[in-house]
């Protein structure tokens, strides 16, 4: 596979990489030196990559693999995943202002669950994986996959009502 071949393969899904190394790395440069290390790892192999059936779901494991050796190595905190795309010029400022909101705390719990269930959030409700992709990049079974992302939703819902609650 020449490198053409190897960028046309790999940039549909470079930027998710990168998106699961910030939610599970402290820093966006640890995000970066993650997701450049699997870049280089899959290209410095890149004539077994074409024997893969799914060098997405090989790439996601590789980068979920990476990131935890980063956090097991330097010990490292959560991180923080900041919405850029979202955008309605439709809404009033009040609204705006508010889904801003909605949005900050809504990452801020999720940055405070286990990193397993931040790990399949991340993988299933922001880049919409199939469970069977998650349970193996996860290296769980798929009912485990859907009972910890139930218990990270449940979490979730109950710590965005307290925080409502308390402004009322």
């Amino acid at each position: 596979m020449n490198q053409k071949e190897f960028i046309q393969i790999i940039n549909p899904f470079k930027s998710k990489l990168f998106r699961i190394a910030k939610r599970m790395l402290v820093s966006v440069e640890e995000a970066e030196d993650a997701t450049q290390e699997v870049l280089f790892k899959l290209w410095k192999n890149n004539e077994t990559l074409e024997k893969l059936n799914n060098i997405e779901a090989f790439a996601t494991t590789m980068i979920k693999n990476q990131c935890l050796d980063v956090l097991s190595s330097k010990r490292a905190g959560l991180s923080t995943l900041t919405h850029t795309n979202y955008e309605d010029n439709s809404l009033s400022i009040n609204k705006i202002i508010e889904n801003n909101d909605h949005l900050y705390w809504i990452n801020k719990i999720i940055d405070e669950l286990p990193m397993q269930q931040k790990l399949i959030v991340q993988l299933r409700d922001i880049e919409e994986q199939e469970f069977a992709d998650i349970a193996k990049i996860a290296d769980m079974n798929e009912t485990a996959v859907r009972v910890a992302l139930s218990r990270a939703r449940k979490t979730i819902k109950e710590k965005m009502q307290n925080i409502q609650n308390y402004g009322n």
